[in-house]
């Protein structure tokens, strides 16, 4: 198995088994969530468009982590509904729908919380997702259903908490 760990080049481990040599793994790179999404980062700078895995439940039930894939570009026009990626000023990544624009500062809000909002500036925004991919389906997220689905939900904030509730119950979240 290869990794490359920090500054360490490279860890090369060979496993036997019952005096036979067991086939080495690809190599890979393991990255911190936050180097991940700072490299992430950089290539939709770019102009790179890129495919990451989600994580965590906040976006919950449009993203789903740990099963969902989302695909994200840079974009010239954010809108209130978009799903972005962005640093707010707390500092850590987040995954969340632009809830409110104001000149440059931009409130975001997960679809799955009932009132934490993080606020970012536009240059802080890397980039929004175009397309969630759902066991091999692909979502179009500028998709007018899409938007209106996204638009009803951010309407429906006073009553979310029951609206989770019930999707909860016909769709549960499994922690992968």
């Amino acid at each position: 198995m290869l990794r490359i760990l920090h500054n360490i080049p490279y860890i090369c481990l060979v496993l036997f088994k019952k005096e036979k040599m067991m086939k080495p793994e690809p190599p890979h790179t393991l990255f911190s969530n936050k180097e991940l999404l700072e490299e992430a980062a950089r290539q939709l700078r770019r102009g790179h468009k890129i495919k990451l895995l989600a994580k965590g439940n906040s976006m919950y039930p449009f993203i789903t982590g740990g099963r969902d894939t989302v695909i994200l570009q840079k974009s010239a026009r954010l809108q209130t509904g978009d799903i972005v990626l962005a640093q707010p000023e707390e500092g850590n990544f987040v995954l969340h729908r632009i809830y409110c624009i104001k000149d440059e500062q931009i409130t975001l809000m997960g679809d799955g919380n009932l009132q934490a909002q993080e606020n970012s500036r536009k240059e802080r925004i890397y980039g929004t997702v175009t397309e969630i991919v759902r066991n091999g389906r692909s979502i179009d997220c500028t998709s007018f259903p899409e938007r209106s689905k996204a638009w009803i939900w951010r309407k429906s904030l006073p009553f979310r908490r029951y609206l989770l509730a019930v999707c909860r119950i016909i769709n549960p979240i499994h922690d992968p």
